[in-house]
C-alpha cells in the first residue's frame, strides 16, 4: 500500500510546474521562471492531469485559468510547496540553525501587546529573524509569504491550524473632561452617539451594557474606527468613551490622558488565535515562536 501511493505521487517538477503556471497564467512565462522550456512545461502539466484524472486548466488560445478542480488542488499543494522553499532557503542560509519567521498580527495587538515583549524572545532565540507584517481581518497566506497570522477570530479553513492565543477582554475608558460631563449619562446608556465603536467587535457597547442591566438607547449614529488604537486615542482627545482591552491603556492612563469608567469587562465570543498551514506544524522557527507565545500569554493573564 505504502509503494503504491508514493508510485501515485506526483513528483516535485510537476507540481513546480502548476503552481508557476497557476500564478502566471502562461506555460512559457512558467516555463521562464523555472528555466524550462514552454514543451517541458507543458508535458509535466499533461502528465499531472492524467494521474490525477481531471483538468487542471482551461485552456484557450492566449490564455490559462485554472478549473475548479485545478483552484482547489493548488489550494491543497501551495501551502507544501512554501513549506519546501523555506526549508531549503533556511538549509542553504543557516545550515538548518534558525531561519526566518514571518508572522502577520493586527496593528494594535502587536504594537501594544506583541513588540513590547518580544525582546524576551529575540535574546532567547538569536537564530530566528522575526518579519513582522500587519493588516486587517484574515490573512490571504496564499497571495502572501506567510509562515503564521494571529488572528482574531481565527476562523477555521481547510490546511490551516487555528491555535487560540487568548480572549478579548473590553473595559470601558475616557478622558477625564469626557468623564466629568457624561458620567451620569454613561450610566444610563446616554449619550449613544459618544459611544466610539471598533468595527470588528460592533456589538461590544450593547453586550457592555447589557450585562451592566442597561440598555443602550441607539448607537447606530456612533463613530467606528477600524483600528482600536485610533479609537483609544479618540477617547483621549475627549471624542467619547471607548472599550479597549487593558494592554492598549497602561501609558495612556499613566499619563492621564484617560481613565477606567468601569471595573466591569465584557468578554467577546471571539478571540485571538494563532494560525498557520497545517504544513508548518514541525518547522522550528514556528514551532519555538508558538511554545514562547504561549508562555507570554500565562505570564499575561496571570498578572
Amino acid at each position: 500500500m505504502h509503494n503504491d501511493l508514493m508510485l501515485r505521487a506526483p513528483s516535485t517538477m510537476a507540481l513546480l510546474c502548476f503552481d508557476a503556471s497557476a500564478r502566471l497564467g502562461s506555460f512559457t512565462r512558467a516555463a521562464q521562471e523555472l528555466s524550462l522550456t514552454q514543451g517541458a512545461v507543458s508535458r509535466q502539466i499533461i502528465g499531472l492531469e492524467a494521474r490525477l484524472g481531471v483538468a487542471l486548466f482551461f485552456r484557450e488560445r492566449n490564455s490559462l485559468a485554472l478549473t475548479p478542480a485545478g483552484q482547489a488542488y493548488l489550494a491543497d499543494v501551495r501551502p507544501a510547496l512554501l513549506a519546501l522553499e523555506r526549508a531549503t532557503a533556511n538549509v542553504m542560509a543557516l545550515k538548518g540553525q534558525g531561519g526566518a519567521l514571518n508572522v502577520s498580527v493586527g496593528a494594535s495587538l502587536g504594537n501594544h501587546w506583541l513588540i513590547p515583549r518580544l525582546p524576551d524572545f529575540v535574546r532567547a532565540h538569536p537564530e530566528i529573524t522575526l518579519n513582522l507584517a500587519t493588516r486587517i481581518g484574515a490573512a490571504d497566506f496564499a497571495a502572501s509569504r506567510l509562515d503564521a497570522s494571529i488572528e482574531f477570530g481565527g476562523a477555521e479553513r481547510t490546511g490551516f491550524t487555528a491555535m487560540k492565543v487568548m480572549n478579548l477582554v473590553l473595559r470601558p475608558y475616557a478622558s477625564s473632561a469626557w468623564a466629568k460631563q457624561n458620567r451620569s449619562a454613561f450610566k444610563l446608556g446616554q449619550p449613544a452617539q459618544a459611544f466610539i465603536q471598533h468595527t470588528t467587535v460592533s456589538e461590544a457597547w450593547s453586550c457592555w451594557f447589557e450585562a451592566a442591566g442597561v440598555k443602550l438607547n441607539g448607537n447606530s449614529s456612533a463613530p467606528r474606527y477600524d483600528l482600536m488604537s485610533m479609537a483609544l486615542n479618540a477617547a483621549a482627545a475627549g471624542l467619547g468613551a471607548v472599550l479597549l482591552p487593558d494592554f492598549m491603556v497602561g501609558d495612556a492612563l499613566a499619563s492621564r490622558k484617560v481613565l477606567r469608567l468601569s471595573a466591569r469587562a465584557w468578554t467577546s465570543q471571539r478571540a485571538y488565535h494563532l494560525v498557520y498551514p497545517t504544513a508548518l506544524t514541525d518547522h522550528a522557527p514556528l514551532r519555538l515562536f508558538r511554545l514562547w507565545l504561549m508562555a507570554q500569554v500565562v505570564v499575561y493573564e496571570r498578572q
